[in-house]
């Protein structure tokens, strides 16, 4: 076995491990030992090659994150090739008086061929390369690096919180958020390095300059002092060479600079860079036709190029003529569904089917919000309710029914309704075009747009134009498009009725998939033991505090013992509470073992549970200022917990529970009331307040002592 791992492990070390360090071997080796000039020819051949390959993927990349060992690939070729002008230098240096061919055929032909062999021109040649790489493309890439690293920065928190946003509406996945994340994280990881690497090209484009110089003031000086050449062979043989070596080395430079300047240019997208530029700059007729015209009119003026100009204006019209052919095809489809749809259908009689059943869930919207709705013009919304529908019903643990979708013309244009059961809901305005920016509650700035509030959670929004999506979400702001405020208001309805959208018919089904586990547990409970009835109204009573159904087993084996005891729904929901109170506290206050609450103090209690059982016999109830003067207490004492980053609890004990939730439910929403029965036994509690009697305004005791 060790053998065989050890072999696993050479194959793994001699195949792709050490591609990277034999090539930094190779770059040292180039700068320590004299090379001959095959070998300089090979790796100058090899530099030119790398840099196009670079090049190449960069152009056929979709987005910049799909070449994301670009900045480190820069830092390798820079470094290359200036081991190889240190390499290249010792051989012009060392043996330039023999010729111009003595540092190898590569640079001997860009010295002779590509300059015509003038030295002057050559220069001239290498210094206007040398402006174009350093001053245009090499400085614009290196700003725009700059500029998208601080920028990318400064939008990761409001991406981040998007993606929250999406993962609590139900739109993604776990895993999606975490590729999303991650992706994230990339992304400011790339520019970062792009940032740092855009120096090393600004420093080879100098270096490039400064070796042009010491080579051919060194050139000279070796010529004539130690070869005894003449003036004019040593400088005609020295700047030749060093010309040839610095074009051969600044054509890689110039490549890599345009790969740079390309890729931190570059927008994400599903298409080519090639494809981009086809769909964007001559899919529109006008354009071309335009264009054409004008260089046709200039094509006519004596003395201008005629056949030129000409040329030109013809091949624009006709790219225009088959631009406008192609979008006439494209919509001809489109016109004949139209023309279908508006055909009118034949007259029948009205029968039972006409009468619909009323829509459990449905979503009416505004006829400017139909192409949200519709696949056909790449509307989203079904994908998101289908998300929200998916999320909600692996939380609530039964399935929710379908969302009906329908146009309705007595809505403004831009509105929606949600209704259940026929019965509207919600109801809020839209704009499809525009994305909201939602203030989480700390920005740093302002954004210019359409004022309006979050129709889900009532914070304060901005609908702003796509174009400052980036701008808000480095602001702070938490942005969305229209299909994803719709969904989440849609999942916030649903979550707060739920207990509306489970019936008889998803009582059976929860029933039909337990039986499948555990028979015997659902004969004795339906119809054994309760009927259906009383079990649909237990859920129901869960659903309507915010507690999942997802843990059917214990709910129907605590359901079948103390049904045995009992029929009344009420009592049957407080033992069910108690069976589930680990899952209670969990989704309330985490896995931390301490539960900081709320108490009431025990006179004030029994003053409650007196008032309880007084009501229940058609007698007085409580006091009206007693219960105002509670209600703040508690409201004053739920603002401390939750300025504290604490869930607030409020404990009493099980008689008079349902009652206090049920009086706090809608008027302090974050307010969470339990019995003391619900409470895990290896939980331990700590009264972080006590609300009694002891003053008229029903003072707020604090103390911190924890209970066992």
């Amino acid at each position: 076995m060790a053998t065989e791992a050890a072999s696993i492990n050479f194959r793994a070390i001699s195949g792709k491990g050490m591609g990277a360090p034999i090539l930094l071997v190779m770059m040292l080796a180039m700068i320590i030992i004299p090379m001959p000039t095959i070998a300089l020819d090979m790796f100058f051949t090899f530099n030119i090659a790398l840099s196009l390959v670079v090049l190449m993927v960069t152009v056929y990349a979709m987005r910049p994150l799909d070449f994301t060992i670009f900045p480190t690939v820069l830092l390798i070729t820079t470094l290359l090739r200036l081991a190889l002008n240190v390499a290249s230098t010792r051989v012009v240096l060392l043996n330039g008086h023999t010729g111009t061919a003595a540092a190898g055929k590569v640079i001997e032909s860009f010295g002779e061929f590509v300059v015509g062999g003038n030295y002057a021109v050559g220069l001239v040649v290498f210094g206007i390369l040398v402006i174009i790489n350093f001053v245009v493309v090499t400085k614009g890439a290196g700003r725009v690096s700059e500029v998208s690293a601080r920028f990318t920065l400064d939008a990761m928190p409001g991406k981040q919180m998007a993606i929250d946003a999406d993962l609590n509406a139900g739109l993604i996945t776990q895993d999606d958020a975490r590729s999303r994340r991650e992706e994230v994280g990339q992304e400011a990881d790339f520019y970062g390095a792009m940032d740092g690497a855009s120096k090393f090209v600004r420093g080879d484009a100098i270096a490039g300059i400064l070796i042009l110089f010491i080579n051919i003031i060194g050139g000279l000086a070796i010529g004539t002092l130690q070869f005894d050449l003449p003036l004019a062979d040593a400088l005609r043989n020295y700047t030749l060479l060093t010309i040839g070596d610095g074009l051969v080395a600044q054509i890689p430079s110039l490549v890599l600079s345009s790969a740079t300047a390309i890729i931190v240019t570059r927008v994400s997208s599903k298409q080519q860079m090639t494809e981009q530029m086809m769909d964007q700059l001559f899919s529109n007729p006008m354009v071309l036709a335009v264009s054409g015209g004008i260089i046709g009119f200039m094509g006519l003026i004596p003395g201008m190029p005629n056949l030129a100009f000409l040329s030109l204006a013809a091949a624009a019209g006709t790219g225009a003529y088959f631009s406008w052919k192609r979008q006439q095809q494209q919509l001809l489809p489109v016109e004949e569904e139209r023309q279908t749809e508006e055909t009118a259908p034949e007259a029948r009689d009205l029968s039972w089917d006409d009468v619909g059943p009323v829509d459990v869930i449905g979503l009416e919207v505004g006829y400017r919000l139909i192409p949200l709705v519709d696949r056909t013009q790449g509307g989203q919304m079904m994908d998101r309710i289908k998300g929200v529908r998916k999320k909600l019903s692996q939380e609530l643990g039964f399935l929710i029914q379908p969302v009906h979708i329908r146009d309705n013309l007595e809505l403004a244009p831009n509105a929606y309704r949600i209704l259940l059961m026929g019965v509207p809901l919600g109801e809020a305005e839209i704009y499809p075009d525009r994305d909201l920016a939602i203030n989480p509650g700390r920005v740093f700035g302002t954004v210019q747009g359409v004022e309006t509030r979050d129709p889900a959670f009532g914070l304060e929004a901005v609908w702003i134009p796509p174009s400052e999506r980036d701008n808000a979400q480095t602001l702070g702001y938490t942005v969305v498009d229209a299909s994803t405020v719709v969904a989440t208001h849609l999942s916030e309805l649903l979550q707060s009725h739920a207990h509306e959208l489970i019936g008889h018919e998803e009582i059976q089904q929860l029933l039909d998939v337990l039986a499948k586990a555990t028979p015997k547990l659902v004969e004795d409970l339906v119809p054994n033991t309760l009927s259906i009835g009383v079990v649909l109204k237990v859920l129901q009573n869960l659903l309507e505090e915010r507690i999942p159904v997802r843990d059917m087993r214990t709910i129907a084996e605590t359901l079948a013992e103390a049904g045995s005891r009992s029929q009344d729904p009420g009592a049957l929901t407080a033992a069910t509470r108690a069976a589930l109170g680990r899952s209670i506290i969990q989704h309330i206050n985490g896995i931390g073992l301490e539960v900081q609450v709320i108490t009431l103090d025990p006179s004030l209690e029994r003053i409650l549970q007196t008032s309880i059982q007084a009501v229940s016999e058609g007698g007085a109830g409580i006091e009206p200022g007693l219960a105002e003067r509670m209600h703040r207490s508690l409201a004053e004492s739920v603002q401390r917990q939750e300025a504290a980053g604490q869930a607030a609890i409020l404990l009493v004990t099980p008689p008079i529970r349902p009652w206090l939730a049920k009086l706090v439910r809608h008027s302090i929403p974050g307010l969470h009331v339990l019995a003391y029965n619900e409470i895990p036994d290896n939980k331990q509690i700590k009264v972080v307040a006590n609300i009694g009697t002891d003053t008229p305004s029903l003072g707020v005791q604090q103390n911190g002592s924890p209970v066992a």
